[in-house]
């Protein structure tokens, strides 16, 4: 397990730039740019005529992690590859280089540098966020959809997107999640027409992460006595949408498995609701599992419309870990994965608290309607970041979060720890949903 990537953070007196290992068939050659800059790989291809990549997070960290690197002749010699640095850099008597994989950091001289190639390597968020264009959702996401494909937006968007239709089980789900007198009375039937979901369920009513007492002997007993109605709705629901779009092949090296994002999020999500002040504000504790379990669905949505630049998304990705994922595809696509997933989602009919946490999760201001939904997703997201469980750069999470929520950190705390001690039974249902 890997943990996250912690936002660069200026502590010190020297101004901090990052240092990024790429390579290509030539050979080794290192960025240095900005500690919050994102990296732009076009633009070092542009100014470079070489083709250079990131290595693998796993690999910059084995590579800086070594002894010589510790030491003023090894960082010499990591100095004696091929440069390429930001103007910035020049603007210095001296410097603080850091590399976020590892946490190496020490000081350099001009004189250290003064044979690099200068070079624009840097963009900031607001100088990304300056350029995309506005309206809303659907009109971002249209704009992007006809920059980056053959597509022509004639009619409704969800109609020319080559998108899967949803099946006809899963239309029905819909429409019992959307009920609020529907029950299990409903929802048995609905699965017992359906022989995948009818396997499905038996199988995570099998599951050792819901220890069913005694063996479950059929569909009604699967979902009265061990899963509830809210619970085979809501995964009948993130299995179904997670399942029509293909995980792709060529995300970022490293990155948190799909499932296993979704699964911890959704347990950790409704564990903390369940312990937040029973009032009217407090979120429907089946609403925050589905939307935790359906937060990166976008995600799937962006490899499927966009392949080839999903590519050099998930490269960007790599070569910044410490930058939003929202603003690398930003400047990459021109939308993310928040936008699309929770628009789409939302076309489909989802319920409004839903779709709304799932667009807003990585905005911890937010103050609309849904505001406890959303900032338990933002949470819970970035509590698993710390842990190598989610994808992001870790960062600081506000203390006056926990008191808007109405959370107790030792409580948040120990309901982390119980998670992660139920890891075997995690990745088991895991394994079932992702199958």
């Amino acid at each position: 397990m890997s943990v996250g990537v912690r936002v660069l953070e200026n502590s010190g007196e020297l101004p901090q730039f990052r240092v990024v290992l790429l390579h290509d068939a030539e050979g080794k050659a290192l960025a240095i740019l900005p500690a919050t800059s994102l990296l732009n790989l076009v633009a070092v291809w542009k100014q470079t005529d070489r083709k250079l990549q990131p290595v693998k997070g796993e690999d910059a960290k084995r590579y800086f992690c070594q002894d010589a690197l510790q030491y003023p002749e090894g960082q010499a010699k990591l100095l004696s590859l091929e440069l390429f640095i930001a103007p910035e850099c020049l603007q210095h008597d001296q410097l603080a280089l850091i590399e976020p994989h590892s946490g190496l950091s020490f000081s350099v001289i001009s004189e250290q540098i003064s044979a690099a190639r200068s070079c624009e390597l840097g963009l900031t968020t607001d100088q990304i966020s300056a350029v995309q264009p506005e309206g809303d959702d659907a009109f971002v996401i249209t704009k992007a959809v006809e920059r980056f494909t053959a597509l022509r937006v004639q009619q409704r968007l969800e109609d020319t997107l080559g998108l899967p239709s949803l099946p006809p089980t899963v239309k029905k789900i819909i429409m019992l999640r959307s009920d609020p007198e529907a029950g299990v009375d409903e929802l048995v039937p609905v699965v017992k027409v359906d022989p995948s979901l009818s396997a499905q369920v038996m199988s995570w009513a099998a599951s050792p992460y819901y220890a069913a007492p005694g063996d479950v002997s059929s569909i009604d007993d699967a979902v009265i006595r061990v899963l509830g109605f809210d619970l085979v709705i809501n995964m009948a629901l993130g299995t179904a949408m997670g399942q029509m779009l293909k995980i792709p092949d060529d995300g970022p090296r490293g990155a948190t498995p799909y499932w296993e994002q979704a699964v911890y999020n959704a347990s950790l999500a409704e564990k903390l609701c369940r312990i937040m002040p029973a009032n009217d504000s407090r979120p429907l504790p089946g609403l925050v599992y589905l939307a935790s379990l359906l937060h990166n669905f976008g995600y799937l949505v962006l490899a499927h419309l966009f392949p080839p630049h999903f590519v050099l998304l998930s490269r960007y990705i790599e070569a910044n870990p410490h930058f939003p994922l929202d603003s690398v595809e930003q400047q990459i696509l021109n939308t993310t994965r928040e936008q699309i997933g929770s628009w789409l989602l939302s076309s489909w009919d989802l319920p409004d608290a839903v779709t709304t946490a799932i667009r807003h999760q990585n905005s911890y201001d937010y103050e609309g309607e849904y505001s406890g939904y959303v900032k338990l997703l933002y949470l819970t997201n970035r509590l698993l970041r710390e842990q190598g469980l989610s994808d992001g750069p870790v960062d600081n999470i506000p203390s006056e979060l926990y008191k808007e929520l109405g959370l107790d950190e030792k409580e948040v705390a120990k309901a982390l720890r119980q998670l992660m001690r139920n890891d075997e039974d995690i990745q088991e249902l895991t394994a079932l949903l992702g199958s």
